[in-house]
């Protein structure tokens, strides 16, 4: 027969748990007072037309029908789908190789770690005002250095044109972002037990086959984690378009977040820049449960 715990050991557990619930009280507070209640506030106001001015009205699903019919808003999602791409093929094609680097101990090691954060204490507003100076054709640094080193025939404006606004911006986020997922990246290669290492290096396995079968592998969380952390940063990427190109030229860098701030902010069309959110939350969830299975992969044990 099941044995009935003593009443002593219930009212332990019980007062565990109160207690437990005692000590994250606060969080919880916070969290529905600042996530959980605006996030319901917001889907509310996607179900309705809400001017700035004048009363709501209900309109049901109305906003989510017309985002899928919204030409401006498919555009701006397939940029944001491209740029998001590119970026964190960039970052990680710079971020991997310096945490490679720095992660060994060398000369002024700490100095190279230093100077390659350095950017990540920037906010992004100021860096990409920053580089709206650099791309100055005029007083900036970059149009008269490729002219100087003949890259190009005369100055020219390098935020003018989409192309190189683009390698421009992302040029931007890379040496603004690419040191933070540098530390995240020497983390995991920290992490890795020297033994191994040794051990693989004694059985004859090659660099490259060392960090193919070895490195990679007992990375994979944190991998997961930096790409998550890139990938949702450039989905919403919204500062760098908003001030170094104003969404142009003609309108082509416009992402998802600016066309929801201008919806909402600009034409005042508070409750379908509402629906675009939630449709952006629900994009940033799907993300967030990919990422959970990523970090699950290979803990099942048969």
């Amino acid at each position: 027969m099941p044995t009935i715990a003593p009443l002593p050991s219930r009212r332990k557990k019980r007062k565990t748990s109160l207690h437990g619930l005692v000590y994250i009280a606060p969080a919880m507070v916070l969290v529905t007072a600042f996530f959980v209640l605006p996030v319901l506030f917001t889907f509310w106001m996607s179900l309705h037309r809400w001017p700035l001015l004048g009363a709501p009205s209900w309109i049901g699903i109305g906003n989510y029908v017309r985002m899928f019919k919204d030409a401006r808003f498919l555009s701006a999602l397939s940029f944001t789908a491209q740029y998001t791409l590119l970026v964190t093929i960039a970052i990680f094609a710079v971020a991997f190789p310096l945490a490679l680097f720095v992660e060994r101990q060398r000369a002024l090691v700490s100095a190279y770690r230093t100077v390659i954060f350095l950017p990540v204490v920037v906010g992004l507003a100021s860096a990409s005002l920053l580089w709206v100076w650099l791309a100055n054709v005029d007083s900036g640094l970059f149009a008269p250095l490729f002219q100087m080193v003949g890259l190009t025939s005369g100055r020219i404006n390098l935020l003018a044109r989409f192309d190189a606004a683009f390698v421009t911006i992302i040029v931007m986020v890379v040496w603004k972002i690419a040191g933070f997922t540098m530390i995240i990246l020497l983390t995991g290669l920290q992490a890795i037990p020297a033994e191994l290492t040794e051990a693989a290096r004694i059985d004859g396995a090659r660099r490259w086959q060392r960090f193919r079968y070895l490195t990679l592998p007992l990375m994979r969380r944190t991998l997961a984690l930096a790409l998550i952390l890139s990938i949702t940063g450039s989905i919403l990427a919204f500062d760098q378009f908003y001030i170094m190109t104003s969404g142009g030229p003609q309108n082509r860098m416009i992402s998802v977040v600016y066309y929801i701030f201008n919806q909402s902010f600009v034409s005042f069309n508070l409750g379908y820049g509402a629906a675009l959110s939630i449709a952006l939350l629900a994009i940033l969830v799907a993300i967030s449960v990919v990422q959970l299975r990523l970090l699950k992969v290979g803990d099942e044990r048969p």
